[in-house]
């Protein structure tokens, strides 16, 4: 169905919702008797979205930037809900912390995963009270501690003796989620285990060492790890926190009332093979738990693919069949998902100075290609061999799928600064 395009700047995501649809969180309608559902832009939209602002905001200044579908968001979360709707989201913010993405997530219910003061004060920033901020990092400065107390955060993670006795000093009444280490990490691109999760042997202690503390230990986290995980690596997870449940009992500790499965999910093919097999391993381990709450913490499951970047082509070299070209970003700003998150990425071309009437080059010869970031680090480089049509300085190259991770580990070396994140929204809703 085709679908009209909404585009707008720097304005608050749930107030756009408001003035489109009747009202956020709904993510849809009914006006004059038709409904009006916010939907993913399709390619083309985006595409003419972005030629637009190519042409006219960025005529003579050429900047990178990103383009967020608020439709996308609103397509995730109802995914989710509908796969998942036992289980809480709360969206890590560290994978993509830019404004209008986590008022959209807000706006929608989700609940928030903060991992250090700064990221819990960003998010408070932005009207979203301490009783929906999990302060997930098991092993947090005393300060950042003093803080959660003094502004209500009350639920933590912990896996060492060291940190109950940090807690009990400073926030005796706050809640603790033990964090254990799965049995696997299902072979994610970014392993958690190796740093975090108490061993199966650590488990008793640790409890005991809470309960000596007189804290509360309200119930299990755990975190298989990041980037496509196997699915069937919160099998052995959930049925590992359930035994975690049953210590506890035998201990004679409060009941247990919260389980926190983490994050790990991919949208996609992955999240289509995890939520059958996360609802199964809860259905099999924890029915006999009517009042468990159940939380996760995914991140690049909403941001990933919401954010596509642009960047302009600066420079270009011909050695032969190959192509070399020079972009105004790279794995030392938008690209740094490369280094640090062992992300693949791919481009389109947007041929918007050379080949106007064919803008994605379709059907036009392809040539082996390598893309060079801006610095003069030979490590910069986002892609070898890579087959794209012959360009021209001043084009562009569209990365898709670029919300996890791209922000948060970049830098401004040689003076190159980091890609504006996010100066143009949109969104559609079909006719």
């Amino acid at each position: 169905m085709a679908g009209q395009t909404v585009i707008v700047s720097g304005l608050n995501p749930a107030a756009i919702l408001q003035s489109t649809i009747g009202g956020a969180p709904v993510a849809a309608a009914a006006e004059n008797g038709h409904t009006r559902k916010v939907v993913p832009l399709s390619k083309d939209a985006l595409q003419d979205f972005m030629v637009s602002i190519i042409t006219q905001k960025l005529q003579d200044d050429k900047q990178p930037f990103y383009v967020l579908d608020l439709g996308e968001v609103v397509s995730l979360m109802e995914q989710w809900n509908s796969a998942l709707p036992n289980i809480r989201p709360f969206y890590a913010v560290k994978c993509n912390p830019e404004p209008s993405f986590l008022s959209m997530l807000s706006a929608m219910g989700s609940n928030f995963d903060c991992a250090s003061r700064a990221e819990i004060e960003y998010v408070l920033s932005h009207g979203i009270s301490p009783d929906r901020i999990v302060f997930a990092n098991p092993c947090k400065p005393e300060s950042d501690i003093i803080f959660a107390e003094k502004i209500g955060v009350n639920l933590t993670t912990y896996d060492s003796e060291d940190e109950v006795y940090k807690i009990r000093k400073h926030h005796p009444k706050c809640e603790l989620l033990l964090r254990i280490k799965p049995m696997t990490d299902g072979n994610a691109r970014c392993p958690m285990g190796p740093k975090y999760g108490a061993l199966p042997e650590e488990i008793e202690p640790l409890l005991r060492t809470a309960q000596a503390a007189r804290l509360t230990v309200s119930g299990v986290s755990f975190h298989i790890g990041s980037g496509d995980a196997d699915s069937n690596a919160y099998l052995g997870a959930i049925a590992a926190a359930k035994q975690v449940f049953e210590t506890a009992a035998q201990l004679g500790m409060p009941k247990m009332t919260v389980l926190d499965i983490g994050g790990g999910f991919t949208s996609g093919h992955q999240f289509t093979a995890a939520a059958p097999a996360v609802k199964s391993a809860l259905e099999t381990h924890f029915h006999d738990f009517p009042e468990l709450t159940i939380i996760a913490e995914p991140g690049r499951f909403f941001a990933e693919t919401a954010f596509t970047l642009a960047t302009t082509i600066i420079g270009k070299r011909v050695r032969g069949e190959l192509k070399e070209y020079w972009i105004n970003d790279g794995l030392y700003g938008s690209m740094n998902c490369v280094l640090y998150d062992h992300a693949t990425v791919t481009a389109t071309p947007l041929a918007c100075m050379s080949n106007r009437n064919n803008l994605s080059c379709g059907g036009s010869k392809t040539f082996p290609s390598t893309v060079f970031g801006p610095t003069c680090d030979a490590l910069d480089t986002v892609l070898r061999d890579y087959q794209l049509p012959e360009l021209q300085v001043n084009d562009w190259l569209i990365f898709p799928n670029m919300g996890a991770y791209t922000k948060a580990a970049g830098s401004n070396f040689n003076g190159f600064n980091t890609s504006a994140i996010v100066t143009h929204l949109a969104y559609a809703y079909p006719n």
